[in-house]
């Protein structure tokens, strides 16, 4: 369960509590991967999470992954592909 964080105000791009946290705590927290959740007289209205940081996976690692997998037939998926999903690129709106 994430810390939970009361009396927080939002401000455009700063973040400030009553309940003594401070802004960088709660920075380094979300560097170490942590969540909180933001709340108004006990009831959250929002969250707080890390984003992803992108991973590189080398080359060896992903061509290992799909070693196994039967080879594609490009024209055969291309055709199951159609019977589902509408590919017209006419706008709709």
């Amino acid at each position: 369960m994430a810390p939970v964080l009361r009396s927080v105000q939002w401000h455009e791009k700063s973040i400030s509590a009553s309940c003594g946290i401070k802004a960088g705590e709660i920075m380094r927290g979300l560097d170490r991967g942590e969540q909180f959740i933001a709340t108004r007289n006990s009831v959250p209205v929002g969250e707080l999470v890390p984003i992803r940081r992108r991973q590189f996976v080398p080359r060896d690692v992903v061509l290992a992954a799909f070693a196994g997998l039967p080879r594609l037939d490009g024209e055969q998926f291309r055709k199951e592909i159609d019977q589902f999903v509408d590919q017209d690129p006419t706008p709709r709106a």
